[in-house]
Parts: structure tokens; C-alpha cells; sequence
């Protein structure tokens, strides 16, 4: 009995580490999970148009405002500044040309409060050509605009409102895209995927 009574301890001893370390590992294993939870879960916010019964003529005007603004948006992604130049021109002119005219009286209120800072972003961007890094300073002015005016009138297709913290020195800046994926016009090929989506607008 003796003899039993040390074995008895030894195996009990075991079998209490051996539980330890089981529920240990399960608990890592339950905080590793938790710690992964909250991306999964993440969801992308769907965001609808203000406005619903915009004139067919004047969303056709908006719809290549909103085009132009890609454009712009693509080749400073590519680190083409010639070719954001030669968007922001006709982003310029597409806004000139706009018969506001067809808009009533709340949706021409809208979108006076966009119309002179998006003229003004795309008048820099378009002579900038040499100086890529003063076009992505002022394509995140003009994204805050249009950000505004899509919301208001939607841009004719589904957007994504993407933002980046690391952009302008750490403060963070936001645009918009017409892909989910993340494609940085910020930084370009140096940090193309820093970013993430906020909203979907439709």
C-alpha cells in the first residue's frame, strides 16, 4: 500500500500538468481566435444617395465628373502625372460645361457647395504635371469633394470610399474608387495596398 500510495501521486501529478496544458493551449488558441474575430467581422457600410430623383441629363454630367475624377485617381496611382493632368483638365471642363439648369432648387444647392473646390483641385492637378507629389496633395482636397457629392447624387456606378492613414504625413487621407481592392493613389507602387474600405456608395 506504501508502495501504491507514491505511484498514486506521480500519475495524479501527471494528469493534473497534462490538463494544464490543454486548457493553456485552448486558451491561447480562444485568444487567437478573438484576435482574428474583429477583422473577419468587419463590415464594409452601405451608403445610398441623398438624392433619387436626379434628372437623366444632369446624372449624365455628374456621372463624367465622377469618371474623370478615376481617372485622375488611376494615374496618380500609376505615377502618371501627365495623365492625371490631362483628367483634371477634362474633369475642368465637364464641370464648366454642367446645365445646372436641370437640377432643383436642394440639388443645385448641393452641388454649388462642391462646384468651386472641385474646379480649383482639378485647375492645380491639371498644371502640376511636374510635381506628382502637389497633385496627390490636392487629389485629396478634390476627393473630399466629390466624397460629398456622391453622396448627394450618386457617381452612376458603385463606389468605395477607401482611406489611408498613413497618407499626408500621418494625418490620413480618403478618395474614392470603383474597385474594392485597395490601390493606393497616395504612395503608388511604394505602399499600393495601405488602406482600407469605409462605405459602399451606391
Amino acid at each position: 500500500m506504501k508502495q501504491l500510495f507514491p505511484g498514486l501521486l506521480i500519475a495524479l501529478s501527471i494528469i493534473l500538468y497534462s490538463c494544464g496544458e490543454n486548457a493553456s493551449t485552448a486558451k491561447k488558441e480562444q485568444s487567437s481566435a478573438e484576435q482574428a474575430a474583429p477583422e473577419e467581422a468587419t463590415e464594409v457600410k452601405q451608403v445610398k444617395a441623398s438624392f433619387t430623383n436626379v434628372d437623366a441629363n444632369a446624372m449624365a454630367y455628374i456621372k463624367k465628373i465622377t469618371d474623370n475624377y478615376l481617372q485622375i485617381k488611376n494615374a496618380l496611382t500609376a505615377g502618371k502625372a501627365t495623365d492625371a493632368g490631362d483628367a483634371a483638365k477634362n474633369m475642368g471642363e465637364a464641370i464648366k460645361g454642367f446645365d445646372k439648369s436641370l437640377l432643383s432648387a436642394d440639388q443645385k444647392k448641393a452641388y454649388d457647395v462642391q462646384e468651386a473646390g472641385l474646379k480649383e483641385n482639378a485647375e492645380h492637378i491639371a498644371n502640376s504635371t511636374n510635381d506628382i507629389e502637389h497633385q496627390r496633395e490636392r487629389f485629396s482636397n478634390m476627393s473630399e469633394g466629390m466624397y460629398a457629392l456622391v453622396k448627394a447624387f450618386g457617381g452612376g456606378k458603385t463606389l468605395y470610399h477607401d482611406h489611408c492613414p498613413m497618407a499626408k504625413d500621418g494625418k490620413g487621407a480618403m478618395w474614392l474608387s470603383e474597385t474594392k481592392e485597395i490601390k493606393n493613389p497616395y504612395f503608388g507602387t511604394k505602399m499600393m495596398e495601405c488602406g482600407s474600405v469605409e462605405e459602399e456608395i451606391q
